[in-house]
């Protein structure tokens, strides 16, 4: 049975309580609740992909689960990824601003920053541990110049909602295989994916009202959002951020979900956001997919991952932290 008749009635209802709910000024309807999102990722895209996965991999100790060859899927954290992209080959060139920050959570922050200091990285933002921050973090570049913020949130009445959540999460640590050369016992237990925008008011309502989040951290100009497990949106104001709004921006927001057609004919049907295009994409032998765009300009790619011989360490991945979800 083909999977959208099968959920046929369950949407025309979710589209009815939409079509309401934007009528009202409200919405009802909580497409995350819906359809799902089993993990995040972002796409990062690259003119020598070989070199940004070594770093990945080596320096970082980050395991690689699933390579396309014009493409590198890594496993983060529990339900966190990211995926390496050959600009010649994705929807972004290295000539877009690199406007994203991918924060690495982690409670080994001294840890981190002394490995990488001895490993001569690129240093943006030092650490500067003051005590009473409701978090600590360095920057550092990779070899193409995305940020990567190794961060720490504190016990903070900022992070009163957010600690209970990192507190359950498992730390996946470092690749222990030869070629990572990161301490053993080091590792990322959530990411944040920061996106930086002109509109706080709009993009909030957005995330909020179309894709059913609630805001858990508020940081004024910042605003946290959990989207998976251990995966996190940070949706910043560009002024004060550590990047400027761009219309154009290289890189690509994720979700994987076990509902590719209730997520596709949500937007379709309502409007929700804004789609790339009008069919899904379900010719690839790995995965299906569509994108949207949010109202920053930000590309939305939603994931499907199909059994394939490429993808069975990332779908086993994806079975074993689903299942030690608490």
């Amino acid at each position: 049975m083909n999977r959208f008749h099968g959920t046929a009635l369950g949407f025309a209802t979710v589209l009815l309580c939409a079509t309401c709910a934007r009528e009202e000024g409200s919405s009802e309807v909580n497409p995350v609740q819906q359809f799902g999102i089993t993990a995040s990722n972002a796409f990062f895209y690259y003119d020598d992909l070989e070199r940004a996965t070594a770093f990945y991999t080596e320096t970082l100790g980050i395991e690689l689960v699933a390579d396309y060859g014009f493409a590198k899927i890594l496993h983060i954290a529990p339900t966190s990824y990211l995926v390496l992209v050959d600009a010649a080959r994705g929807m972004h060139t290295t000539d877009e601003p690199k406007s994203v920050a991918l924060a690495l959570i982690t409670d080994q922050l001294d840890e981190w920053f002394a490995y990488l200091e001895s490993r001569d990285v690129e240093m943006k933002y030092g650490y500067d541990p003051v005590e009473g921050r409701p978090h600590h973090g360095f920057v550092i570049l990779d070899p193409e110049g995305y940020y990567l913020e190794f961060e720490r949130f504190n016990r903070h009445p900022e992070n009163e909602r957010l600690m209970p959540i990192l507190d359950r999460a498992q730390t996946i640590p470092v690749d222990p295989g030869p070629q990572a050369n990161a301490p053993s016992g080091l590792g990322f237990k959530a990411t944040v994916i920061w996106l930086y925008y002109k509109d706080m008011e709009g993009i909030q309502r957005f995330y909020e009202d179309r894709f059913g989040l609630t805001l858990l951290v508020d940081q004024g100009w910042a605003k946290i959002y959990q989207t998976s497990p251990s995966g996190f949106l940070g949706l910043v104001d560009e002024t004060r951020g550590m990047h400027s709004f761009s219309e154009q921006k290289a890189v690509t927001v994720s979700f994987f979900t076990d509902d590719l057609h209730g997520w596709f004919e949500y937007a379709r049907a309502t409007g929700a956001f804004e789609l790339r295009s009008t069919e899904l994409d379900e010719d690839g032998p790995r995965v299906q997919a569509f994108v949207g765009y949010d109202p920053g300009g930000y590309y939305l790619e939603f994931d499907t991952f199909l059994p394939h011989p490429d993808n069975e360490v990332l779908l086993e991945s994806l079975r074993r932290w689903r299942a030690a979800r608490p």
